[in-house]
């Protein structure tokens, strides 16, 4: 578990005007954030990060999970779009969405 070290700046001055987004980009950032909200899924990523592609029964075999959960999960990256998946025979072969990617890091990054 990751602990965060409390700070003892005051955080409210009451002399900042608030700024909130827009709307289109906080639900972009809601729905790719919460496709990472599972640590199975963000295992997923990371493994997909690492390859060009790959078919559902190699994400299974470094998954401590059911092949059902798995492709549960993956079903999730792909609604989100993190994930794109191409049948290939009577296999699926999955890879990272490049550009939805690259979109997460610019808005986590500008938060």
């Amino acid at each position: 578990m990751v602990k965060l070290k409390a700070q003892s700046q005051k955080c409210c001055n009451g002399s900042e005007k608030l700024a909130l987004p827009d709307v289109t980009w906080a639900d972009d950032l809601a729905k790719l954030s919460w496709a990472l909200a599972h640590p199975a899924r963000v295992r997923i990523v990371r493994l997909l990060l690492d390859r060009t592609s790959c078919m559902c029964g190699e994400i299974v075999e470094e998954m401590p999970l059911a092949q059902s959960t798995v492709s549960q999960h993956l079903k999730i990256l792909k609604e989100t779009g993190l994930v794109q998946g191409e049948i290939d025979g009577p296999r699926v072969c999955y890879c990272i969405n490049r550009d939805a990617m690259e979109q997460l890091k610019k808005m986590i990054s500008s938060l």
